[in-house]
C-alpha cells in the first residue's frame, strides 16, 4: 500500500444512539399481557412515550390487547351469535365474547391514543403542538417565506 499510514488518533469512534432502558412488565400483569408488553414496550421507549409514570397506563393497554385476543379466540370457537326461542319467535343473540371483544377494542383505542398507537394518534403526538399562529405571516413579512 502506498502513501502515508492513517493517523488513528484523530478518528472519533461512532457512538450511535445509546440503548434506552426498556422497563420490565409489572408483576401484576397476566402472562399474555406480558407478551404484548415485550412486543411493544421497546418501540414506545424508543419514541420517548413510555416514561416511568406511564407504566401502569401502558399495562392497562396490554391487558386490553390480551382481553381482545382471548375474546377473539372464543368467538372463533363459539361463533358470533346463538339462536333462542322467545315469545316473539326464534331470535339470534350475540354471544358474550362478542361484547367482551368490542369492550376490549374500545379500551385499546382509548388508551392506545395516549401512546400514539394508531396512525392518526402518532401524527398528533409527533406534531409538537399547535405552534404559533402568526409564524407564517411574520416570516412572509420579513421576506423569509
Amino acid at each position: 500500500m502506498k502513501g502515508r499510514k492513517p493517523n488513528t488518533g484523530t478518528v472519533v469512534p461512532f457512538k450511535g444512539d445509546a440503548k434506552k432502558h426498556v422497563p420490565d412488565a409489572p408483576d401484576f400483569m397476566s402472562e399474555d399481557a406480558r407478551k404484548v408488553w415485550d412486543e411493544l414496550a421497546g418501540q414506545l421507549v424508543a419514541k420517548d412515550r413510555l416514561e416511568p409514570h406511564h407504566v401502569h397506563m401502558f399495562a392497562g393497554y396490554c391487558e386490553s390487547v390480551s382481553n381482545f385476543i382471548h375474546a377473539t379466540h372464543c368467538l372463533v370457537m363459539e361463533g358470533l351469535y346463538y339462536e333462542t326461542m322467545t315469545r316473539n319467535g326464534k331470535q339470534q343473540k350475540k354471544t358474550a365474547p362478542w361484547g367482551l371483544q368490542q369492550e376490549a377494542l374500545g379500551q385499546m383505542q382509548r388508551i392506545g391514543a395516549l401512546f400514539g398507537m394508531s396512525p392518526v394518534d402518532e401524527k398528533r403526538l409527533g406534531a409538537g403542538g399547535q405552534g404559533d399562529l402568526f409564524d407564517d405571516v411574520v416570516s412572509i413579512l420579513n421576506g423569509k417565506g
